[in-house]
């Protein structure tokens, strides 16, 4: 149990040293600037070109969402998640050490022994499809659907509404995406930056106020027409439709797409949302309440 707080310990000061590095010596992969970038383009792209042209530019919620937007992707990291990330890590080798074995005993392949650009690939295509069936869990399992309720009570679609969730939601999503990395092994830190961003600019454009679908390429990415449909407050299925994260393949292979028509003025939300508290920490606490 020592070892454990060692390591809680070391996780929150190595964090705060990253994220201060971060924001005082940028370099090409840097986190802090890169979600700014992301989010300012996509932003310049909203007023540039808006879906919905009488949706003010200071939106419903903008500001909540944005601060969302900051403390999702930073400090809810230093708070939790990487600390959380390197306990689970140590857990898993010290359940394994008791029957003799290792974290890399129960890898079926690493990608690292195959090209970069294949590595890379395999590395996207088994992450997105790992959190698109965690993302319908999310729907389906009452208790994770109360938790995913925060990213639902959206009622304007906006880039920074990307990153309104609660913070027991990525919690869901690394501890299950956890288990496939590590059974792949391999896994560069290159290949995660550059995926995560990926992700990260594809969400964004599917929570702005953009009316874009990408033509043929919709069959294959998850795109804003598709994306607010998800976010309707009418579902024709109990557990909802197009739960793809950056794939929007997965919905069409599997059968959950739905984009009955063009969705511009939809009403979003969730049944019974006018009971959803507005408050950032009421919405924080509000999966644990009864």
């Amino acid at each position: 149990m020592e070892n454990y707080g060692h390591i809680l310990l070391e996780s929150y000061q190595g964090y705060f040293n990253y994220l201060k590095n971060e924001i005082l010596f940028p370099n090409w992969d840097n986190y802090f600037y890169g979600l700014i970038i992301i989010s300012l383009t996509v932003w310049v792209l909203e007023l540039l070109f808006p879906w919905r042209k009488d949706q003010k530019i200071l939106r419903k919620d903008f500001w909540l969402d944005l601060f969302y937007l900051f403390f999702n992707f930073f400090l809810l990291n230093l708070i939790l998640l990487i600390a959380l990330s390197n306990v689970t890590a140590q857990v898993l080798n010290d359940l394994l050490g008791l029957v003799g074995l290792q974290l890399t005993s129960i890898q079926l392949f690493s990608i690292s022994d195959l090209p970069a650009p294949l590595s890379l690939f395999i590395f996207f295509i088994i992450s997105d499809f790992i959190q698109w069936n965690v993302h319908r869990l999310l729907h389906a399992v009452p208790f994770l659907w109360k938790i995913h309720q925060t990213h639902h009570s959206i009622k304007e679609m906006g880039f920074a509404a990307h990153f309104r969730y609660n913070w027991m939601e990525p919690i869901v999503y690394k501890s299950i995406l956890y288990i496939p990395i590590i059974i792949i092994g391999g896994v560069d830190i290159q290949d995660v930056f550059i995926v995560h961003f990926i992700t990260i600019a594809i969400g964004h454009l599917n929570h702005a106020n953009i009316g874009w679908d990408y033509g043929y390429l919709k069959y294959i990415l998850n795109n804003p027409k598709m994306h607010i449909w998800h976010h309707s407050k009418k579902m024709p299925t109990k557990y909802g439709v197009n739960f793809g994260i950056s794939l929007s393949l997965w919905d069409y292979l599997f059968g959950t797409h739905y984009i009955p028509s063009d969705g511009k003025d939809i009403e979003l939300g969730f049944a019974n949302d006018n009971h959803f508290p507005d408050d950032f920490l009421e919405q924080e606490f509000y999966p644990l309440k009864k």
